[in-house]
């Protein structure tokens, strides 16, 4: 990075960004409060909040979001007649899964080969450090030139809208004129990269019943019809032979124009085994940034130890669908419900519920903040151009924002590249992207500001 003041200033806060990020790690800020306590989402909050009055912010408030959750929120005063830009992240995380598949103690933020390890290291807590870099080092290298609004959102993860409702229900709390969402990521580390459109998404439970009570199999198994098998069916009928996803009556053939992504690159990205097939058809961007994409990612099943030779009575299976840009997440739920409904067979009792949804989004790159974010990019990743990329995931506030503030000019980057494996076991950030992210930042406030 070429030297200036506010690189400088960033490489030196660096050792202080990583004592911090250890602090916000700590917090097993999973907000599901059945499995992980209150207090510590709760314990996450307040660090922030702190970390924000720190900084001489005002009006830092704890929001109680409609969902039970809070999301952090604190005002920046700049110059006077200055523009004001809104800094998002999220200080929730994904539950850490199989604590025995962490390298590492998965709440315990671990330097290894280069990177610091830990749930919530890249996805979003290292998006919350990011933030605090930008602004300290403009504050000591001439003063910040914007107004400044933070929201730390307590409930990303779960999709459960909290701060989409807040949001609604305020609508001149969160107002900017221009929105920096710190929960994306490059395409790849040293590469800059914007992300200009977010697949939404909707989840649903689904719940099949058949009989009163389980059944010996070696008595009834072959007439009586078994709940989970039935399930089992009507989950793969959500696939096509190829694996691309097939929900009646929901258009799957889009492209993606722009940014691709080597399906060789990608294999490796997902660390696909040796001789497995990828999925679907199209080119990679095709299947993981325009076209829908279908998860089970729970089955509630007895497991294999200590099973018992019985005839399931119920069976219930939690079903994610990522829904691309130009779809409504609305419309896509009830088409997806239909089809799981239609497709049960035996005639078995079949219940499906939503349990979350997320409009998806795409952004304006033509706007001058993606100017003024091109150059500051320049600067923090010399020779390298910016990028355009979709993501797969989905941010469901984007969409709120934009329709709360459809003149504001929504810019998403972050920590969040390929290695960073966020929701997964061994997530991990890049410090060097975090000092180049923060830089970044920290720069395009100040060019927002003069444009």
């Amino acid at each position: 990075m070429s030297s200036n003041p506010v690189a400088e200033t960033v490489a030196s806060l660096m050792p202080r960004a990583k004592a911090e990020l250890t602090e916000l790690v700590a917090f097993k800020s999973v907000a599901d409060f059945d499995q992980f306590p209150r207090s510590e989402s709760e314990g996450a909050a307040r660090w922030v909040a702190d970390a924000l009055r720190a900084e001489g912010f005002e009006d830092v408030a704890l929001l109680d979001t409609p969902d039970g959750t809070q999301s952090v929120y604190g005002h920046l005063p700049g110059p006077e007649g200055a523009r004001t830009v809104l800094l998002y992240a999220h200080y929730d995380v994904q539950p850490p899964l199989d604590e025995a598949g962490w390298a590492t103690a998965p709440f315990e933020l671990t330097e290894r080969d280069g990177r610091w390890y830990g749930r919530g290291a890249a996805d979003c807590k290292g998006g919350v450090i990011m933030h605090l870099l930008a602004l300290r080092a403009l504050k000591a290298t001439g003063g910040v030139p914007v107004h400044v609004k933070v929201v730390a959102e307590g409930s990303e993860e779960q999709g459960t809208g909290g701060l989409e409702r807040y949001a609604e229900q305020h609508p001149e709390l969160l107002r900017a004129d221009a929105i920096v969402v710190g929960d994306s990521g490059n395409f790849r580390v040293g590469l800059p990269t914007v992300t200009t459109a977010l697949r939404g998404m909707t989840m649903v439970r689904v719940q099949v019943d058949t009989l009163e009570g389980n059944l010996h199999s070696g008595q009834f198994g072959g007439a009586a019809p078994d709940a989970l098998a039935a399930l089992i069916r009507v989950l793969d009928s959500l696939r096509a032979e190829d694996g691309s996803t097939t929900v009646d009556g929901l258009a799957g053939g889009s492209s993606w124009e722009g940014l691709q992504y080597d399906e060789a690159q990608f294999r490796r990205d997902a660390k696909v085994l040796d001789g497995v097939e990828l999925i679907g058809s199209g080119t990679v961007a095709d299947r993981i940034w325009a076209r829908p994409a279908v998860t089970v990612i729970g089955i509630d099943c007895p497991p294999v130890m200590g099973a018992t030779p019985s005839v399931q009575a119920s069976a219930r299976a939690l079903v994610s669908l990522r829904v691309p840009p130009g779809v409504d997440a609305a419309q896509a739920t009830k088409l997806l419900q239909a089809h799981l409904e239609s497709h049960t067979p035996w005639g078995a009792r079949v219940r499906v519920e939503q349990v979350g949804q997320g409009q998806p989004f795409r952004a304006d790159p033509t706007s001058p903040a993606y100017r003024a974010m091109a150059d500051a990019m320049a600067v923090a990743y010399p020779g390298e151009e910016m990028q355009y990329a979709g993501q797969g995931g989905s941010i469901p506030l984007c969409n709120t924002l934009a329709s709360l503030y459809p003149d504001a000019e929504i810019l998403l980057i972050g920590l969040s590249e390929p290695e960073a494996q966020i929701h997964a076991v061994n997530e991990s950030v890049s410090p060097q992207e975090l000092e180049r992210l923060s830089v970044t930042e920290a720069l395009f406030l100040r060019n927002y500001a003069a444009g």
